[in-house]
């Protein structure tokens, strides 16, 4: 199911509005600009701020090389001063980068899955999507104890 548009405000029951993936064809020194839009979007549609997560929609139709970039590019997301504060997800769970990279079918990707979710949370993120729960959890808690004091 896909997360509520930012156009139609805060989600059933004051959930939280996601801002949506940038999309493919935003250029890849650019993903803040498509980033930007939609919260702007979000907080112009009445949408409060502290409602808004950001997800730079690592995979969603993107060449691998695009989605390597944007896991190296996370932290800038984060100190962008449009989208400085918002909580920040990344999804990259079983992704077909993944595969790409290792020559992997997609379930064999918990390894490669949990190394995008380390590298995200070094680089900043707050929130991961993960199908793998049990190993995800144990991955991330190991990731903020050492990046975050956590």
């Amino acid at each position: 199911m896909r997360p509520p548009s930012p156009d139609a405000g805060p989600g059933p029951a004051g959930q939280p509005g996601i801002a949506p993936p940038s999309t493919p064809s935003a250029p890849p020194s650019r993903p803040t600009s498509a980033l930007e839009a939609h919260v702007a979007r979000a907080l112009a549609a009445g949408v409060p701020r502290d409602h808004l997560i950001v997800d730079p929609g690592i995979g969603f139709g993107k060449r691998v090389e695009r989605s390597l970039a944007l896991l190296r590019y996370l932290r800038r997301l984060k100190q962008h001063p449009a989208l400085s504060g918002l909580p920040l997800l990344v999804g990259t769970s079983r992704k077909g980068f993944i595969g790409d990279v290792l020559g992997l079918p997609v379930d064999q990707r918990v390894e490669g899955t949990l190394a995008t979710l380390v590298l995200a949370i070094a680089q900043g993120a707050d929130l991961v999507r993960v199908h793998d729960v049990r190993a995800a959890v144990r991955c991330c808690r190991m990731a903020d104890a050492v990046v975050r004091g956590a």
